[in-house]
């Protein structure tokens, strides 16, 4: 892990589309911007972690349709 020191008016660029730039510093907060590309996908940590529990609910139930279908089909 990349641990940086920054201000207020400052950023860090990420490859050559991304850069995250401190906005502000409000008590134990630090307020980010973002910005990069649209094809780029931004998620605070906690909703990345629901995203990924939908996508393997939904592939397990698309796995267990198609067994089902394969078993209609013999």
């Amino acid at each position: 892990m990349l641990v940086l020191n920054r201000k207020v008016g400052e950023s860090v660029r990420i490859g050559n589309d991304i850069e995250v730039k401190i906005v502000a510093i409000e008590g134990g907060q630090i307020k980010l911007g973002i910005e990069a590309p649209e094809y780029v996908d931004i998620h605070r940590q906690e909703v990345y972690e629901e995203i990924q529990k939908e996508n393997k609910g939904a592939s397990r139930l698309n796995a267990n349709v198609l067994n089902q279908l394969k078993g209609k089909g013999e």
